[in-house]
């Protein structure tokens, strides 16, 4: 997999954010650059990879009641939110997932470091040794210290600098409207 600015991109932008090791920094990197898009006005999904299973609903719950009756799809919706919980028979593909996520400017995912997708990875000196990912695999590095390998190098803060590459890489632009 080779991420090029010329190859066709995806109806909506999806980066992973990738670490070699476990603490490096992968979900502190991810919110800074969350908040820092969200207040550029982009709308933004994330998708998380859990290699151990996760359990969203609580036990008692009337949707936890639905489920071990034998739901195969329990939704929920409120005034401010909606959540779909599908059982499946085995894991779905990063493909098959990000196909379920609609009307965002960009899709962050966090644990698909295997992915094809094109990554930031984030390497601390503490942590890491070497970079996990191939060098062609990668949109960026956010690291504690710098990398001269030609690939775009940012601080562990930028998130400034992380989404301006975004925006030149991937054409995401604000939805806030200018009133000036």
């Amino acid at each position: 997999m080779g991420f090029h600015s010329s190859d066709k991109l995806p109806q909506i932008p999806v980066i992973s954010i990738v670490g070699g090791k476990s603490n490096s920094g992968k979900t502190t990197l991810l919110e800074k650059i969350i908040r820092e898009a969200k207040s550029r006005g982009w709308r933004v999904a994330t998708l998380k990879h859990d290699a151990h299973g996760f359990e969203m609903d609580q036990p008692g719950k009337d949707t936890w009641h639905h489920a071990q009756a034998g739901a195969d799809v329990v939704a929920i919706s409120s005034p401010r939110r909606i959540a779909v919980l599908e059982s499946v028979a085995e894991e779905q593909s990063l493909d098959e997932v990000l196909a379920r996520i609609q009307g965002v400017d960009v899709i962050f995912t966090e644990g698909y470091k295997h992915g094809d997708k094109p990554k930031i990875e984030v390497f601390r000196s503490a942590v890491n040794q070497e970079l996990f990912s191939k060098p062609e695999e990668l949109l960026a590095i956010a690291s504690d210290i710098p990398f001269d390998n030609g690939i775009p190098c940012f601080g562990l803060d930028d998130a400034p600098g992380i989404c301006d590459l975004i925006e030149e890489k991937f054409g995401v632009v604000s939805h806030k409207r200018d009133f000036t």
